[in-house]
């Protein structure tokens, strides 16, 4: 990322690597058709959707992206997420694999419903 922080998601996403761009654009696509009153906000360098709390995030890295919806959401779709690299946190996105997109879309609804419920973030 460059010296100057991104203040918007869009500058973010053209600040990242040139691998990541479509997923990310995708990514971000995806989110906000789910979450589109949503705030968007970059926080500690990361771009955030916030409704009025923390909804989910995504950030940018040499190779790959993460989403995260918190760890309860990630921990909800457990089974469906088993072919993929995940933590606690985050589902880790290689740029040289296909975006699971519809996961993705189920993963950020399921949040959106149960915002507030079992909540923790990092």
């Amino acid at each position: 990322m460059p010296k100057d922080r991104p203040t918007t998601i869009a500058a973010y996403i053209r600040a990242a690597p040139r691998e990541g761009r479509p997923h990310l654009r995708r990514l971000y696509a995806i989110l906000k058709s789910v979450a589109p009153k949503a705030e968007e906000v970059i926080k500690w360098g990361t771009p955030f959707f916030v409704e009025p709390r923390f909804l989910f995030a995504f950030s940018a890295h040499k190779a790959h992206l993460n989403f995260a919806p918190t760890a309860e959401a990630l921990e909800h779709f457990r089974k469906q997420l088993e072919k993929h690299k995940t933590t606690r946190n985050y589902l880790q996105i290689p740029y040289d694999a296909p975006l699971p997109e519809a996961l993705i879309r189920r993963i950020a609804r399921y949040r959106l419903r149960h915002m507030g419920e079992g909540e923790s973030f990092w």
